[in-house]
């Protein structure tokens, strides 16, 4: 993944064109269509992380607010606080700068954040032992194509300097999947991707 600048540069494009092109799509499935995809998103994660014990009570999981036609985990996540889980959502706290995380629960406060993304107000900040990752496309190696800020790969490299112990699988739909995402070396693969037709690993 040693690659020229200007191949870093054709590959930059490529992405944003991509980006753009999956955003679209997604944009114009049926709402129909997105809701039951996120139900089975949802379970899909449920039964990958209660299956290997990972889901119990006080247990930090960080999901998404979801935006731009994102499957909708809020109904999960929801059932999760009320089984003891600490839900939390990640905040942009300074540009270039790894994701803070706050406490989020059904109904709590809510501000608005970076692009008026809404975030929990509480600043009590946590760190997540399990975080979902939305991805606007992805390849078979689990490598993510998000929306090109950087943030995510920043926070997991932090996390892993850190020598957590933590978890990361990204959720999005089946028409997201690319044949590669041609990483550069800063990105960081998930550990799996969940679409509303089956689970990926690497």
């Amino acid at each position: 993944m040693h690659e020229s600048p200007e191949e870093r540069a054709r590959i930059m494009e490529w992405r944003r064109l991509e980006r753009q092109r999956l955003i679209d799509a997604r944009l114009k499935m049926p709402v129909s269509d997105r809701q039951a995809a996120s139900v089975s998103i949802a379970a899909g994660l449920d039964a990958a992380w209660r299956n290997a014990g990972r889901l119990l009570p006080g247990t930090v999981l960080s999901a998404y607010w979801p935006l731009r036609g994102e499957p909708d985990l809020r109904p999960w996540l929801g059932t999760l606080h009320e089984q003891g889980l600490v839900c939390v959502l990640p905040v942009v706290v300074e540009k270039a700068a790894p994701l803070a995380f706050r406490r989020w629960s059904p109904g709590c406060a809510m501000e608005k954040g970076f692009w008026n993304i809404p975030v929990p107000a509480d600043p009590a900040a946590f760190t997540p032992q399990l975080l979902v990752s939305p991805v606007v496309g992805f390849d078979p190696g689990c490598y993510r194509l998000g929306y090109g800020g950087g943030y995510f790969d920043r926070t997991l490299a932090r996390l892993q300097a850190q020598h957590l112990d933590f978890q990361v699988l990204g959720v999005g739909y089946a028409m997201a999947r690319l044949e590669t995402i041609h990483p550069l070396p800063h990105d960081i693969p998930l550990q799996g991707v969940i679409t509303e037709e089956r689970a990926w690993s690497r």
